[in-house]
This record gives structure tokens, C-alpha cells and sequence, in this order.
């Protein structure tokens, strides 16, 4: 599928922050990181998915397949969003590539998902075509934050 980048100072940083990186050498940051991304795909429950992760420093490398195009989409997603990640290379194999790849786009300050829509589709009243491709990691339609990526799937 190919290189995504991210913005490796947003995400969740609450596991990192648990961990003195002064203290703790890499490759165990590596681990965890590496975990944290492993539990985070398999919340997603994609039946069929058999994904490795990977991680070094930034760089996530997802290899594997996905029954879907937007099971891959999603998995990509909840690599590159969480903190500390730059970068993802994913090299998943899609079993049904059915759908058209959405587009990822970057939440800047002061967007919704409203406002979102309005510039993708022309109508802000389409913002939950977009919180239901982004869920399960959307839990809210109103909690975006700046720096987060979002799926845009085509109508």
C-alpha cells in the first residue's frame, strides 16, 4: 500500500508518558509502542485480519493482509495515531480490494467534523460519514483533536 506519514507529537501519549524515556533504552520503548499499536488493531475486531506490527524509533511497518480495503485503512490509522509514530509502511495484502482507498486527511485547528464534510462532500449534514468510518478510534463526533488523521471515504 505504501508510506504514511503522521505528526509524531499527537496521539495518545498517555503510555508514553509513563515511561521515562531517560531511562528506558529504545528498543523497550520499541516494545511497547509495538504492543500498544498490536492491542490497538485488535480492538478494532476486523475478523480475518492477520496483521504483524513492527516498530523502530517512528516507523511502524504493518505487514500482513485485510479483508478490506478499509479494514487496511483503519488498521494504518491506529499505527500512525498514536504518539511518537511518524511514519507507517504498510505492506498489507488486501484479500477483496472491493472499495476505492479513502483519503486521509490531517485535522488542523478549529475543524469538526461538520466542517470536514462541508469541504470533502459539500454538506456538513455528511460529518457521520466520516465518524463511522473512523470508528471504532472515534468514540465521539465532537473529540478531534489537531494532528490526528482521519479516513474520507467516497460517497
Amino acid at each position: 500500500m505504501g508510506l504514511f506519514d503522521f505528526i509524531p507529537g499527537v496521539g495518545d501519549e498517555a503510555a508514553d508518558k509513563t515511561v521515562d524515556t531517560v531511562t528506558v533504552p529504545p528498543e523497550r520503548i520499541d516494545e511497547l509502542r509495538q504492543q500498544r499499536i498490536t492491542e490497538s488493531i485488535t480492538a478494532l475486531e476486523i475478523e480475518g485480519e492477520q496483521v504483524t506490527v513492527s516498530v523502530n524509533g517512528e516507523v511502524v511497518v504493518l505487514t500482513g493482509e485485510a479483508p478490506s480495503q478499509e479494514a487496511l485503512e483503519k488498521m494504518v490509522l491506529c499505527a500512525g495515531n498514536q504518539y511518537g509514530i511518524a511514519q507507517v509502511d504498510c505492506q498489507i495484502e488486501v484479500d477483496a480490494p472491493e472499495a476505492p482507498e479513502a483519503t486521509f486527511y490531517t485535522v488542523q485547528s478549529g475543524d469538526t467534523l461538520g466542517k470536514i464534510a462541508a469541504d470533502h462532500y459539500g454538506s456538513a449534514g455528511k460529518y457521520m460519514v466520516i465518524f463511522k468510518a473512523n470508528q471504532p478510534m472515534l468514540s465521539d463526533p465532537n473529540k478531534i483533536y489537531p494532528g490526528q488523521s482521519l479516513r474520507i471515504p467516497s460517497l
